[in-house]
């Protein structure tokens, strides 16, 4: 994200990344979800409607976004009540390259219902 303002939320280094939180973050169908839509390169909000999860609860997909955060595979800013996500393929890539490819091309066409 460019020059925007808010407050970064903690995140790992790109060298703190583990490969095992990151396959783990990626084991649940509503974070496959995630990561399909933050794959597009578009910065979100992290409400549900707008993520294309309307039938889950806002603090579910908090929770879910935390766990991406935590394991390296989102950066998260913070303006007033809101919240912004982005994939942080740059790092990804760096450090595990071709993960993020061949799990996003494993992924159905439509996204993950996450039910």
């Amino acid at each position: 994200m460019a020059e925007e303002e808010g407050e970064w939320l903690p995140q790992p280094d790109v060298d703190d990344i583990e490969l095992v939180k990151v396959l783990h973050a990626l084991g649940d169908p509503v974070r496959l979800s995630l990561l399909k839509v933050y794959s597009t390169g578009r910065h979100f909000s992290c409400a549900p409607d707008a993520l294309g999860l309307p039938h889950l609860h806002k603090s579910t997909v908090s929770h879910h976004l935390k766990i991406m955060r935590e394991a390296g595979l989102t950066s998260t800013r913070a303006s007033g009540r809101n919240r912004y996500v982005e994939l942080r393929r740059a790092d990804l890539d760096a450090r595990f390259p071709g993960l993020l490819d061949a799990v996003i091309n494993a992924l159905p066409h439509q996204a993950v219902s996450g039910k």
